[in-house]
């Protein structure tokens, strides 16, 4: 019985080994094969117009502000605008008391009505003594002296004339108006306040209608925002846009100035462009997001910005030409527009890596898939390949995904039966 029971478990033993053997023994499909070759996705390269716009900061600024200050020293009588308030051009904003310049300028009339009364005297006298002379009553040198007495008192009248002007200009300078149209600020003076030229500051008045953002442009786009400035002349074409923070909408505008000198230290130009502003979107100090358009791109070669390669020694694409052979081709970008750009290096034609570049080695073999394949492979088995047809690139019946990794192609594993 003892030798029954030894040789029941050495067999049980056996079996279990067997059954383990068999579960961990390699299958001739499931035999390591070589490393299979990347999936990618191409997209070609073709020339296409794109337009040549420029994001930038840009602050508002008011077109015109002007500060008004009292021009004689007085004491404000009456403030006729409120703090806020649009006020329009000769529009009426403080009166200065005026009883004293109201007196000089009646005192400097009634001098020039004197002043001229004997002026008209000294005109008869001058001819009276001419008459004189005519009959010998008198000599020539009384006549000079009527005559000197004459030109004195008419000189005399244009003094007085003068002096009235200016009399009647400090007279106007007590009532104070606007200079410009627009949006009045802080009030800083009250009635009874004495004013001092240059000194004191009423109040100030800024345009808001319109308005110009300014920016500054980097010097390598000079050429092409003169000839932006040369065409806005013309027609005035809204070519810039700007967007305030939190605004649903952006504004458009026209660029009608561009700097005389370039900033060596920033290495930038002055710009300013002309908006419309009937309801006060743009204020003055704010900034804002800025886009210029700097005229179109003829032809140019845009590529997705997710198909560019960054290494030490710049930046590059992976070309794959008919031998399904990635090549690394050095480029220079010339634009960035969105999640696209524009390069110098490639040729129109040229199939790049779009998606699973990670993957790839330099100079070595790669497999073309096409996104989405997979969505009408039917019941084909994961990981098949479909016949392309002549001059068209192979697909596969596993998408590629942007921005991952592409599935691998090693043959899946059939399932083992249990014995």
């Amino acid at each position: 019985m003892k030798f029954k029971s030894i040789a029941w478990s050495v067999g049980v033993v056996a079996v279990l080994a067997g059954l383990v053997g068999y579960r961990l023994w390699p299958k001739t499909d499931d035999a390591p094969k070589g490393a299979p070759e990347p999936a990618v996705s191409l997209q070609q390269v073709t020339p296409k117009d794109v337009a040549f716009n420029l994001s930038l900061n840009g602050s508002v600024t008011s077109m015109r502000t002007v500060d008004v200050r009292a021009q004689i020293t007085n004491v404000v009588k009456q403030v006729l605008v409120r703090e806020g308030q649009f006020v329009t051009q000769g529009q009426v904003l403080f009166v200065l008391d005026d009883r004293t310049d109201r007196a000089n300028v009646e005192k400097l009339k009634a001098q020039l009505m004197r002043d001229k009364a004997l002026a008209l005297d000294q005109d008869r006298q001058f001819a009276r003594a001419q008459e004189l002379k005519s009959k010998n009553f008198v000599s020539q040198g009384s006549v000079d002296t009527t005559l000197s007495l004459r030109d004195a008192q008419m000189a005399t009248v244009k003094s007085d004339e003068s002096a009235l002007e200016a009399a009647l200009v400090a007279l106007d300078f007590d009532t104070i108006r606007a200079p410009i149209s627009g949006r009045t600020g802080i009030i800083n003076v009250f009635p009874g306040t004495l004013v001092i030229p240059q000194t004191t500051s009423l109040v100030t008045v800024t345009q808001l209608d319109p308005i110009s953002v300014q920016f500054s442009v980097p010097e390598g786009s000079l050429a092409q925002l003169q000839q932006t400035l040369a065409e806005s002349k013309k027609s005035k074409t809204p070519n810039v846009q700007v967007k305030v923070p939190n605004a649903a909408k952006s504004v458009s505008g026209f660029l009608y100035f561009v700097d005389n000198l370039v900033d060596p230290n920033s290495g930038t130009i002055r710009a300013k462009a002309e908006f419309g502003n009937s309801k006060e979107t743009l204020w003055p100090g704010q900034f804002v997001q800025t886009t210029i358009n700097l005229g179109t791109l003829k032809d140019a070669l845009s590529i997705p910005s997710k198909a560019v390669v960054n290494s030490p020694n710049g930046k590059f694409v992976y070309v794959v030409g008919e031998d399904q052979i990635a090549v690394p081709k050095p480029i220079k970008t010339i634009y960035l527009h969105d999640e696209d750009m524009v390069v110098e290096g490639l040729a129109a034609g040229d199939q790049v890596v779009l998606d699973g570049k990670q993957n790839v080695r330099p100079n070595a073999k790669v497999r073309v898939v096409t996104p989405g394949a997979g969505k009408s492979s039917g019941n084909k088995e994961p990981g098949a390949t479909t016949p392309s047809a002549p001059g068209a690139s192979s697909t596969s019946s596993t998408p590629s995904t942007s921005g991952t990794s592409s599935p691998s192609s090693t043959p899946s594993t059939p399932s083992t039966p249990k014995p």
